[in-house]
């Protein structure tokens, strides 16, 4: 059984498409993460980091396995289970290469401009600008990229589920796919699956997208060095 610290965001579905993928056995701790479940030192004790997603892995035989960041985590569960990643050097270099782009880039540009969008609150036109160009930007990397292939890495793999939860949420960041028809074609694609279906649903109906009150967006935005030292 695998422990699985979730809440209904593009990084925890990541991972849930993963394990959805792989049939496994998991059981799913939803993390309310305006109230600061994160910062607590029993979480803190798995993801030192206090974000989601994280897994528990006890199907270990000496001893449960911790395991944070989704980039992480998706390689573990792909070597473990020998699905949904390749072996070969060069194909792996690859995958290491789309992984960290995602992980470096894309990530985070989205995210910054989603904080932008959904929770600041006020006026904010240069940091709208300056995230939005730059999540446009990395879709136009990834659709120069698949212009060439259906997949990421040719065939569906975990570099697929660690890009795709950012560009599913594209429309209500304010970007429009029409300009990156590869991604939108990719992002069809992958929408289909009834693994990715699922995971999209995972306690769907807990998603605080926008639901920002003064008091949750310290906790989710505006945690200094305290909130992770014990």
């Amino acid at each position: 059984m695998i422990d699985f610290y979730f809440s209904p965001t593009p990084n925890g579905w990541k991972v849930a498409i993963m394990l959805l993928e792989l049939g496994i056995p998991f059981q799913t701790h939803l993390m309310n993460l305006p109230s600061g479940d994160q910062l607590k030192p029993e979480f803190l004790a798995i993801n030192p980091n206090g974000k989601i997603p994280a897994i528990v892995d006890h199907t270990n035989p000496k001893e449960p396995i911790s395991v944070f960041e989704s980039g992480a985590i998706l390689i573990y569960l792909a070597d473990k289970h020998e699905k949904f990643a390749p072996t070969a050097p060069l194909e792996r270099k690859s995958m290491y290469e789309w992984l960290f782009w995602q992980a470096g880039n894309q990530g985070p540009m989205a995210g910054q401009l989603s904080h932008f969008v959904n929770y600041a609150g006020g006026d904010h036109p240069y940091a709208l600008d300056r995230y939005k160009k730059e999540t446009e930007r990395n879709l136009a990397v990834l659709d120069r990229h698949l212009a060439q292939q259906d997949y990421i890495l040719g065939a569906y793999s975990i570099a697929d589920m660690m890009a795709f939860p950012w560009a599913f949420i594209s429309k209500k960041l304010g970007i429009d796919l029409d300009q990156f028809p590869h991604v939108a074609d990719w992002r069809g694609r992958i929408k289909k699956r009834s693994a990715v279906v699922s995971a999209i649903d995972l306690l769907k109906e807990h998603q605080f997208l926008g639901k920002t009150t003064t008091e949750n967006n310290s906790v989710l935005f505006n945690q200094g060095a305290n909130s992770v030292k014990s």
